[in-house]
């Protein structure tokens, strides 16, 4: 007897549970009612994500324009540097020599110069006295010029040794942030090392690459004019970042490609958010939100559509009580409760929205309202209730 009292209370449990339940479906009211609302125009506020990559507003890719053994490494991965600010020095002591050598070459040349110079002079006297004639005063003028271009040509060499020089003392371009450091002292170099010495990194503010279809863009495009004014007309956009949560600023879509990907059939677009904090790091990645407002969009509930292969359905009531299966196409983006309806309904349809697994094509219902429906669940889940609960009681009491 213990045994049966026990099993009664679980066997008690689970039929208030069940019974209790206010979404559990349409219950058998025998008389054929079924909840019915009118479609009517509602604001909608939704967003769509893409896949994004971010980047810097300019990354620039440092390399050394001399080849040579690095002998010192100025900074660290991570550091915030200054345009100008000195990155690297590369084994210098050849370029060094090859600026002395062009320093010496300088002063010969000088000397030259001046002792050629001084000879014109002389020689200009002395055909003014008629002593000398007019050849050996242009011989003098000759040396002299020659003297004086192989004095530029000197000091041209030395500006290029002294160029050659400065290239070893590696300098950022512009300000920014260093990304990593493959190389250490002690490796060699060359313009055309691969990976490059480092990247720097302008991470004020960051641009980040997201694409939207060849047909939203044409689209978007043709409502607003031009690809420009597209451009203009987006939102402020968010971003979501890899951990799931939404970046604390807005950007603005600033760029749009004028080319489109052949793979993908995409057009890439541009916004640009500010990294006060510089949370957001160049080669990171995450989602962009273009959040989408509708004053004048049909919005139902998503337990009111059945699904058939892929096809979406309602069941819409016409004049004579009757429902009509009817297909409708809704947008792909949804809050997870409601679609917004493209096609197939109109303001002014009414359909159903609860015990449509229940209805077949031109079956002929009695509307109620939704008001209505959930009162009569109320009371039917409380007449369960208190049955379930006397029938209870007379199990203990021992009746049968």
């Amino acid at each position: 007897m213990k045994i049966y009292k026990v099993f009664l209370m679980a066997t008690l449990s689970v039929l208030l549970v069940s019974c209790g339940g206010k979404n559990g479906g349409m219950p058998n009211f025998g008389d054929n009612e079924y909840p019915v609302v009118t479609v009517q125009n509602k604001s909608t506020s939704m967003q769509t994500t893409y896949p994004a990559t971010i980047k810097g507003v300019q990354d620039v890719e440092i390399r050394p324009k001399v080849a040579g053994f690095i002998t010192k490494v100025c900074v660290r991965e991570g550091q915030a540097v200054g345009a100008g600010q000195l990155l690297f020095v590369i084994d210098n002591e050849t370029y060094q020599a090859q600026v002395r050598q062009a320093q010496a070459a300088v002063n010969t040349a000088t000397a030259q110069m001046n002792t050629a110079k001084l000879t014109f002079e002389n020689n200009q006297k002395l055909f003014e006295q008629n002593v000398i004639g007019q050849y050996e005063l242009e011989s003098a003028k000759n040396t002299l010029a020659s003297a004086q271009a192989q004095l530029a040509q000197a000091r041209a060499a030395l500006a290029s040794a002294k160029e050659s020089l400065s290239f070893c003392f590696v300098k950022s371009p512009s300000s920014g942030v260093i990304g990593s450091l493959p190389y250490k002292v002690g490796a060699m170099v060359s313009a055309s090392s691969t990976p490059a010495l480092t990247t720097v990194s302008n991470n004020s503010s960051m641009e980040i690459y997201f694409s939207v279809a060849e047909k939203d863009m044409l689209e978007l495009t043709k409502t607003a004019g031009s690809a420009h004014a597209a451009v203009n007309s987006f939102p402020p956009v968010k971003l979501q970042l890899a951990d799931g949560t939404v970046y604390g600023h807005e950007g603005k879509v600033m760029k749009a490609s004028g080319v489109i990907d052949a793979a993908t059939g995409s057009v890439q677009l541009i916004a640009q958010f500010p990294n006060p904090e510089r949370l957001l790091k160049s080669g990171g990645s995450g989602s962009v939100i273009v959040p989408r407002s509708d004053n004048s969009t049909i919005v139902i509930p998503q337990a009111c559509v059945s699904e058939v292969q892929n096809k979406k359905f309602v069941y819409v009531l016409g004049k004579d009580n009757k429902v009509k299966y009817t297909e409708i196409t809704v947008d792909p983006q949804t809050d997870g409760n409601n679609y917004v309806v493209r096609s197939g309904l109109k303001v002014g349809d009414k359909y159903v929205t609860n015990g449509i697994t229940k209805l077949t094509d031109n079956m002929e219902i009695v509307p109620i309202t939704p008001e209505q429906y959930q009162k009569k669940i109320d009371e039917a889940a409380k007449l369960g209730s208190e049955g379930t609960a006397k029938g209870f009681i007379d199990a203990m009491q021992g009746k049968k």
